[in-house]
Formats: C-alpha cells, structure tokens, sequence
C-alpha cells in the first residue's frame, strides 16, 4: 500500500479535520458496488465507492491517492464486549492462558512475582483447571509460596472467579464471612466481587492508563474501529471507566462507546455511558458454575446462581426505557435468559412493546437459548451480544460445556443460525480478556461452528462483527462502506476473496460474479488470517503497520 502525491502516511491530529483521500486499485468490501475496487473519503465520511475507470475522476480533486495494491478494504470492525484495563493487564502483565498444567502456572507465578518487585499487588489473567491434567485451581499456600507472601489476584479465564494469596484477602475486611468464600475454592460472587475491588484498587492511575492504552492499541492493529466498554461497579469503578473514555477522546484510536452496568441510571448518565447495560449480572458463567440453569449441572448438585430476578428486570427496563437508556443484561444459562425475557415482557406491559422494541436493549452473552427465548428475543428487538470464540475454547463432545451440562445440553449453545432465522440482531465481541480480540478468529468461530446446525454464513459472521455491533447501539448508518457512512475502515493483506457459507451448494453459487455478492477472505480453519496493513477511524489513520 503506497501514497501517492509525493505524500507520507499522514499522521492527522486528533482534532483536526481528516484530509480527503482516494483509494485505489484494491478490492473494496460495499453493498453499493460489489465490485467497487476505489474509494472517496471526505470530511471522515465516505464520498463515493466505484470502479477504477471512474477513480480517474477523482485524481486530482483530492490530497492524496493511495495506491492499494490490491489489498481489501473493508468496513473496521466492532468489538461489542470489551474491558478495556483488564484486556490491557492481561497483554502487559501475567497471562495464564498459556499454562500446560497447575505447574506451569506456578512457575509462571513465580517468574512474574520475581520480575516485578516494585508492584504493589500482583495480577493474572486466565487460569483454566479444566485444561490441565491436575484438574484443580491453584491453592492457596501454593500462591503464597510462588509470590513470596505477596498481594496476588488471578482471575479464572471466564473473570467470574479467581484465587488470590493471604496477602490479598488480608486487605478485604470480613471476607471469609462474604457470600462466595469457600475456604480451599476459588472466590466467587460478593467474596469475588471484593477481592478485585481491592486488587484493582491498587494499580496505579499510570499502571491503568498504560492498560487502557495497550488494550485500545491492539484493537486498532486488528482492524478494529469502535468497542462498546462493558464497565461497572461490580467490574471496575467510576474513575476506570472515565478515564478510559477521556483517554479515547483525547488520543487517535477506536472510538470506545461506554455501557455502566447498574440500576444507578443517574450515575449511568453522569458517567458518560450510553446505557445502563452491559455485565449488569442476571447470573455468572459456565466454567465457575455460576451460569443460572433450569436443571442442575452435570457435574456439580445445584442450578448456578441467580443475582437479578424478573421483577428486577422489569423494573430495570422499564426506568431504563422511560430515561431514554439502552437496558441491557449479562445472562448466560438458560434459567437467567428466562427471567431477562419475562422481565421485559412485564416491561412491555408497563410502558409498551414499540418503546421497548426502539430502546434496542441488548442482552450480553446469551447461550443457553431455547426455541422459546430466541422468539422471544425476536419479538422485543432485543440485540444478542455474543462471542463465537466462547464456542470455539469450549465447545464440541469434549470441551467445558459438555463437562458442565453434558453433551446434548453443551449442543444447544450458541445457537446462531437459529437466531438470525428468527429475526434475533447479533453483535460480535471477544469479551476480552476472556478471549483474545482477534475480529477474523471471531467470525470463523461463528461460520466453523464446532456444531454444525448452528453455522452461519461468514458474510453474516463479518456483518454482526461489523454493522451488527453499531446497530447495537442504535445506528444503522454506520459499519458499511456505503456513501454518507463514516469513514471507520481498515486494510487488509489477504488471499483471494471467496464466498462462504455453511451450505458448500450456496457457497459454490454465490461465486459466480452475477449473484452480485462482495467476497470476503477464505477462513476455512487452518488458512492463514488476513493481515492489517492499516486501520481508519473518521477518515484518521489510528495505525498503520510498519513497512519491513
């Protein structure tokens, strides 16, 4: 990818009006031509989409030519779940994600503590005792030997528990009286909620903003133009969350759209956020056995954990819809999916189906769906905001969700073909750092499916993971490279463009040119991703891969 007119790669100032640029000789990903191999880009929005013949029009017209080289562009993708420090924490500090065994994350344990003497607590991301062969979380006399008697915090892969060292739980008054303190198990609920209240308490604001700032920087490498941050009281805290949104306001980077998830909707409001949505907690996750469930678990005696009922969740819809607030819920088991969708069908009742319906309130994660909820879903306008990668780390006949509920519930999750037939809008996300951000992973994880029935075309994967996360949040102008749309795109190394779709019959027509349908990369699993060469937000170059 060259620039033309004698020009650098112009490094806009964050407030200055973006310069007006054509793009050529490359293959263009727009509805509006699907063979459109140019584009205009003016005042950070899309001018004009076209062929190459007609780019010559253009030319002189512009500030710059940059000179594609064949490279794809396509509209930047959307992140729909994000946190955005703890993502950061988990690139610059200890990641656990990539222990073999409880030996190795002990040994890694003792490296990072050995390494960071000045730190006054000790984080770590991503243990999962279901991958090793001890089968066990790390105890705790374990962590206090590796850490030297240190403040150490290390969330399990799913952030719904955690283990932590003497020297951390000492700082939480009356925790092994708190609701989720098992004496030898890892934390959960309140108990789990506190110790990461004070672990987190402990960073400095320089640690978060270094966070903050790797976390919006590896989603700019990746093509990804915009995040929905998913804070909290129960997550992060006030000063997390505005700092984050004045650190996106102030430097080049995603645009970053703030959910607070709490029934505090002045607080939602005073914090900045465009709804009181988000991790709002119906219930936890699989993996810690917190996920709510109609029927108990295969491997544990009891249905998970309910923290908001229907009642709750009517009257949290209803104000939400009333303040003019998106609404919005984690809910992952099937029972808490229930009581989302009874809760706003009482809702409706209060303040009517059309107000409920244009509020466009969102439900994150959603696994456990059933016929009925999906319908249900379908018929309030609720968006489903959910992580194909989930599928793809703990899926199939043998992975954690067959552990957890065996392997014809572990079938039903993550029902996506079912869901877009019924009309259900969906939002792709990482939920980082739960997974990694990693836009191309995700949309392969939805069409490559580890079950089958629930495979979706990767052109509809690549639309929830771009248009899909703006609709989230109310805009159907956006996430599209379409005249008149802002200009948040990115630019792609990849191999030829295919089309994809569940059913190879489908696939194999609509190759043919005169179906008319843009092509996106080959993503059969094995092929290599497409590389970002560049990534664009409001006309703003807010990366651009080094050359050599």
């Amino acid at each position: 990818m060259t620039h033309g007119h004698g020009a650098a790669t112009p490094q806009t100032p964050h407030n200055d009006q973006p310069r007006t640029v054509l793009l050529r000789r490359g293959e263009v990903h727009s509805p509006a031509d699907p063979f459109a191999t140019a584009m205009v880009v003016e005042r950070g929005h899309i001018a004009w989409v076209g062929s190459e013949g007609a780019a010559d029009a253009f030319a002189q017209g512009v500030d710059e030519v940059v000179d594609l080289d064949g490279a794809l562009v396509t509209p930047a993708f959307t992140d729909a779940h994000l946190h955005a420090t703890s993502a950061g924490l988990a690139l610059t500090g200890l990641d656990l994600t990539r222990a073999r065994s409880l030996a190795d994350a002990l040994d890694l344990v003792r490296a990072y503590a050995d390494g960071r003497p000045a730190d006054r607590v000790l984080l770590g991301h991503g243990w999962d005792a279901a991958r090793w062969p001890e089968r066990r979380a790390p105890r705790r006399e374990e962590l206090d030997a590796a850490t030297g008697g240190r403040p150490l915090y290390l969330s399990r892969i799913d952030v719904h528990s955690a283990v932590a060292t003497t020297a951390l739980l000492d700082r939480v008054p009356r925790i092994r009286e708190t609701a989720g303190f098992h004496e030898g198990e890892p934390l959960t609920r309140d108990a789990h909620h506190a110790v990461r209240a004070a672990a987190f308490a402990a960073i400095t604001p320089s640690q978060r903003e270094e966070a903050q700032r790797t976390a919006l920087r590896q989603a700019a490498s990746l093509g990804i133009g915009s995040v929905h941050e998913c804070g909290g009281p129960e997550i992060s805290s006030p000063e997390d969350f505005t700092a984050l949104l004045a650190l996106a306001e102030a430097e080049p980077g995603p645009r970053v759209f703030g959910y607070w998830a709490d029934r505090d909707l002045a607080l939602a409001k005073e914090l900045g956020a465009i709804g009181a949505a988000g991790d709002l907690f119906v219930d936890g996750a699989l993996g810690s056995h917190t996920a709510c469930l109609h029927a108990p678990y295969t491997d544990a005696t009891h249905t998970g954990t309910a923290y908001l009922d229907t009642a709750e969740v009517a009257a949290h819809v209803a104000a939400c819809t009333e303040a003019g607030l998106q609404a919005g819920f984690h809910a992952i088991g099937d029972a808490a999916i229930t009581a989302v969708v009874d809760g706003i069908r009482q809702a409706a009742d209060t303040v009517g189906l059309a107000r409920i319906r244009a509020a466009r309130h969102r439900v994150e994660h959603a696994e456990m769906m059933t016929p009925a909820t999906i319908a249900a879903f379908a018929e309030l306008g609720l968006t489903a905001s959910v992580q194909p990668a989930f599928d793809a780390n703990w899926g199939g006949p043998d992975g954690m969700y067959a552990d957890r509920l065996g392997a014809d519930r572990a079938r039903t999750l993550n029902p996506y073909a079912a869901m877009l037939k019924a009309g259900v809008p969906l939002a792709f996300g990482s939920d980082a750092p739960v997974t990694p951000l990693d836009p191309w992973g995700t949309v392969r994880a939805a069409a490559f499916h580890r079950t089958a029935e629930h495979r979706i075309s990767v052109r509809a994967a690549f639309t929830a993971h771009t248009r899909g996360g703006w609709r989230a949040i109310g805009r159907d102008d956006a996430g599209v490279l379409v005249p008149g749309a802002p200009a948040d795109y990115a630019v792609w190394q990849t191999s030829e463009l295919v089309v994809q779709a569940p059913d190879d019959r489908v696939a194999r027509w609509s190759t043919d040119p005169r179906s008319g349908t843009p092509g996106l990369p080959d993503l059969t699993p094995g092929t290599e991703l497409p590389v970002c060469l560049a990534t664009v937000v409001g006309g703003r170059e807010v990366f651009v891969r080094p050359q050599g």
